[in-house]
C-alpha cells in the first residue's frame, strides 16, 4: 500500500497539521491500509459463503459482508483526504466502519469453526475495527 508515502507526501503534512504528522500519518494511513485490506476479505468471504453448500444459512453473513466491504471502501477514501477535512464527517465514518466491521465480525465468528474463509474475514473486521477506533481516539485527543 502507498498510503503511508501519500500522506506524507501531501502539502499539509509538510505544513504541519496535527493530523498529518509522522504518528498521525502512521495511524491514518494503518487505518486505510485496514479499509481497503477488510473491503477484500469481506468481498472474498462473500464469495466464498455463495460457493458453500447451504447458501440459505449464511445470507445474514453475505447481506453482512457486502455492507462491510462497501463501508470499508467509502471510509478508506474519506480517510485518505486532508484537504479541508472535516473531522466530525471523519468521526462518524470512522465509527460507522467500526461498527460494520464489528457486526460481520461478530457474524463471521459464528461460522469461523468450520469455515475458514470466516475465520479469516472476522481477523481482518476486528483489525480494521481496531484502527478506525484508534484514528477516532488519535483526533478526539
Amino acid at each position: 500500500m502507498h498510503a503511508r508515502e501519500m500522506l506524507s507526501t501531501h502539502p499539509l503534512a509538510r505544513e504541519g497539521v496535527p493530523e498529518a504528522d509522522s504518528h498521525g500519518v502512521d495511524t491514518l494511513a494503518g487505518c486505510i491500509a485496514a479499509c481497503y485490506d477488510c473491503a477484500q476479505a469481506c468481498t472474498a468471504c462473500a464469495d466464498a459463503c455463495l460457493a458453500e453448500a447451504d447458501v440459505a444459512s449464511l445470507r445474514r453473513c453475505i447481506a453482512l459482508n457486502l455492507v462491510c466491504a462497501d463501508v470499508c471502501v467509502a471510509t478508506g477514501a474519506v480517510a485518505s483526504r486532508l484537504t479541508e477535512r472535516d473531522t466530525p464527517v471523519l468521526v462518524a465514518q470512522l465509527r460507522a466502519c467500526a461498527a460494520a466491521c464489528r457486526a460481520c465480525a461478530q457474524e463471521c465468528e459464528r461460522h469461523g469453526h468450520h469455515m475458514e474463509h470466516c475465520r479469516v474475514c472476522a481477523t481482518a473486521c476486528r483489525e480494521c475495527e481496531q484502527a478506525c477506533e484508534g484514528v477516532v481516539r488519535r483526533l478526539a485527543a
